[in-house]
């Protein structure tokens, strides 16, 4: 081995091989914003969602609970 390869710090650190030259700030901060608003929308549609979706269960739940009494009761009272 003459020579070793480069450490995977060296190849992926700030100035590594193939590193990016420096980048305009301004351009960056804008799809920062742009970015972070999509994902805020998308975290509060899925919190919407989840809500929506926690509800149908509660009141699924309810109501099943609510039918086997009832059934219950039919059963206890036939006798």
């Amino acid at each position: 081995m003459a020579s070793e390869a480069p450490s995977w710090a060296d190849q992926w650190g700030a100035g590594g091989i193939g590193a990016m030259g420096e980048e305009d700030n301004t351009n960056k901060t804008k799809k920062d914003s742009s970015s972070s608003n999509k994902k805020a929308d998308g975290l509060t549609k899925a919190k919407a969602a989840a809500m929506a979706s926690a509800h149908k269960i509660k009141s699924g739940t309810s109501n099943g609970i609510k039918w086997i009494k009832n059934q219950c009761q039919k059963k206890g009272s036939s006798k």
